[in-house]
């Protein structure tokens, strides 16, 4: 059941909806600010703009066409000042639900069309087929023909994925495909997830033709090579890293370069430096120009690029690399033993357990690096309680006009 009301905007939920306070409890509006007006219909909770009857002057044209349908954006109706307040509010919130008050540093952000890796969908239905990704909450999709956040070579590249969809899907309404972009030193690597069986030796060739006319360097479907003309890099610190398909990199160099920084002022007198979640050694190499590092991922692709890399880099000092699944098995306190300094950036559950004994340890310094501000702040918490003091945490808006966030905390033994 429905009903239409008119409702007051108080402020900004943390996934950029806005929040308006009835008699029933808080209602959740997507597209609105704080300070507007808002005719909505209420269902189950869930406000839906239908007019908005007094405009914030923080409000802004959104620069995508498809904004308010795609789900990938949820805050580019927001004013720029608007916009860094809401993001530095998401980390400093997290921190305070734990219970600590750091000092939330001036928010940094990337620049428009600077994205260098998504993972898009594409699907038949009765209408033909659509490529995009979902609506917020849902499993429809938004055909997507623009993107502004991502590199123009990615955007340029949205026809192509069209027709290599088209390829590999059967005829009639499909289940979803993914298509992962990723762009390299060389061109775009595309890698295929979820297909409905084996590509066939016409859509080989329609692949391999289209890739080739597109800038897109290589081809893989899960464990298998569809085309590859050469392969792919990217350069992280310095280094040229071969990079294994499907594999995991930073969303921009800006943001890399910016965490890379904060690590590299934290840990300047380390003299050995322990990479934890190091993945293709995003950090290790830029650590690596002044001190020793121990470079530990679980994935074997990842830890075998680095290696190849590291010894292929000059002005590095010694990199060594273990492969460890860090989540069950964390480094103990004897392995902590003889480093200055920790740097962990793992997935989005965070690092609780390698968290628990860098609390027992005496490692003096510890960076920590995440794209979830939750669990970043209980990971702290944890090493706060262990002795630790945070001296700086710096948000760094990687997700640009997204509800996520990425944030370096510095944590040091006094």
């Amino acid at each position: 059941m429905t009903e239409r009301t008119t409702l007051n905007v108080q402020q900004l939920g943390a996934q950029g909806d806005g929040l308006a306070m009835t008699e029933a409890g808080p209602v959740f509006i997507s597209g609105v600010l704080p300070g507007e007006r808002v005719l909505v219909e209420l269902a189950d909770g869930r406000g839906r703009a239908i007019e908005i009857l007094d405009r914030s002057p923080q409000r802004t044209e959104p620069s995508c066409r498809h904004f308010g349908a795609c789900g990938g954006c949820t805050a580019q109706h927001m004013a720029p000042a608007l916009y860094r307040d809401w993001k530095r509010e998401m980390v400093r919130t997290a921190f305070a639900h734990r219970g600590l008050d750091p000092l939330i540093e001036e928010i940094l952000t990337v620049p428009a069309a600077s994205r260098r890796r998504a993972t898009f969908a594409a699907r038949r239905t009765v209408s033909g087929l659509v490529l995009g990704f979902h609506e917020e909450g849902s499993h429809r999709l938004v055909d997507l023909h623009a993107c502004p956040v991502m590199l123009p070579q990615i955007e340029k590249a949205l026809p192509a994925l069209r027709a290599i969809a088209d390829a590999v899907l059967p005829p009639g309404p499909s289940e979803p495909i993914r298509l992962g972009l990723t762009a390299a030193t060389e061109g775009l690597d595309l890698a295929l997830a979820d297909l409905p069986g084996k590509i066939d030796a016409t859509a080989q060739a329609l692949i391999a033709d289209t890739a080739t006319r597109t800038g897109i360097v290589r081809v893989t479907a899960g464990n298998n090579l569809v085309m590859q003309s050469t392969v792919p890099h990217l350069t992280i610190g310095g280094a040229r890293v071969a990079l294994p398909p499907a594999s995991f990199a930073q969303a921009t160099r800006e943001a890399e370069e910016a965490i890379a920084a904060v690590l590299a002022e934290a840990t300047r007198k380390a003299k050995r430096i322990a990479d934890l979640f190091c993945g293709l050694g995003t950090f290790t190499f830029g650590l690596a120009r002044r001190a020793r590092v121990l470079a530990v991922d679980s994935e074997r692709p990842a830890i075998d690029a680095l290696a190849a890399a590291a010894r292929a880099t000059p002005g590095v000092k010694p990199v060594e690399t273990k492969l460890r699944d860090l989540m069950r098995e964390p480094l103990s306190r004897m392995e902590l033993a003889d480093f200055d300094a920790v740097v962990l950036d793992p997935p989005r559950a965070g690092a609780k357990a390698q968290a628990e004994v860098l609390a027992r340890s005496k490692v003096p310094i510890v960076c920590a690096v995440s794209c979830n501000p939750a669990t970043l702040a209980r990971d702290c918490r944890i090493m706060v309680d262990g002795g630790y003091a945070i001296e700086r945490v710096v948000p760094i808006d990687q997700f640009l006009w997204s509800a996520h966030v990425e944030a370096v905390a510095v944590l040091r033994r006094p």
